[in-house]
């Protein structure tokens, strides 16, 4: 629940659910419209991920929507710890071994998002967006 005393934390949430959701969105959106679902494919085959024929149509369509969801501030909490598992695994799966640095394919930018949709995950959306008034008295999983 959002400390209603201090709006500039729901500011804050605003801001944070915006640039998230919208780098999410965006590499959801390259992974289905440029690469392709079977570029996706391929190109999680190569980096070794598990059943690539199923989890790269799957976190495509997360990323785009599940991008498109936080900027809404909408099923905010459960939408962004998938985000964040979907982080952990380009981490671990494919980015970890080379080190911190992204030019080099390091983990840096994976370890932001997965940060950011961690933090989401744990507070919320704030007062700025729609789960306060889609899900009032719903369960708090999803407020």
């Amino acid at each position: 629940m959002t400390n209603t005393k201090r709006p500039t934390a729901d500011a804050g949430l605003l801001v944070l659910r915006i640039v998230a959701g919208g780098v999410f969105a965006a590499h959801g959106a390259q992974k289905i419209f440029e690469y392709t679902i079977p570029g996706t494919v391929d190109a999680f085959a190569g980096m070794g991920a598990p059943l690539p024929a199923l989890i790269a149509p799957l976190i495509a369509f997360l990323e785009l929507i599940g991008g498109v969801l936080l900027i809404l501030g909408l099923l905010t909490r459960p939408v962004a710890l998938l985000l964040a598992l979907d982080m952990l695994g380009a981490l671990v799966l494919v980015h970890l071994s080379a080190g911190l640095w992204v030019g080099a394919g390091g983990y840096e930018f994976v370890a932001v998002l997965g940060a950011a949709a961690l933090a989401l995950a744990l507070t919320g959306a704030g007062r700025f967006a729609l789960d306060p008034a889609v899900l009032r008295g719903k369960a708090a999983v999803f407020a």
